[in-house]
């Protein structure tokens, strides 16, 4: 299963037309300590590139914004009780949500691992 990156530092993997959709380690590292995760309502219908969470840190607050447009068929509630699972797993186990795809073509403007490793490095 291939991982996606997008612009605003999101991690995408999909599924049968299912998106796993979560920050990348290097958002987390930027974050610092996660103490606070708003996650979507379920059911919720989003926009690729719309804010559909928020992050807060001891540092910042920042949004997560979906790559993807779809359904909001599933969240990550664990977050809400150990937020800083962010910090030690954000590409695996801190997934934020998982979204019905409504446009899968909206996957082909994302990067691939090293797109997105040399946008960091910038």
């Amino acid at each position: 299963m291939s991982v996606k990156y997008s612009k605003d530092h999101e991690w995408v993997t999909v599924e049968n037309g299912i998106a796993t959709i979560g920050i990348t380690n290097h958002a987390q590292e930027q974050l610092g300590d996660v103490v606070f995760i708003e996650l979507p309502a379920i059911g919720k219908s989003v926009a690729a590139h719309e804010q559909a969470a928020v992050v807060e840190s001891v540092k910042a607050a920042s949004e997560v914004y979906v790559p993807v447009s779809g359904e909001v068929v599933a969240v990550n509630s664990e977050l809400e009780g150990d937020p800083a699972l962010v910090n030690r797993d954000a590409e695996g186990g801190a997934w934020f949500m998982k979204v019905k795809l409504s446009n899968p073509s909206e996957l082909e403007e994302l990067m691939d691992r090293a797109a997105y490793d040399s946008f960091v490095k910038g």
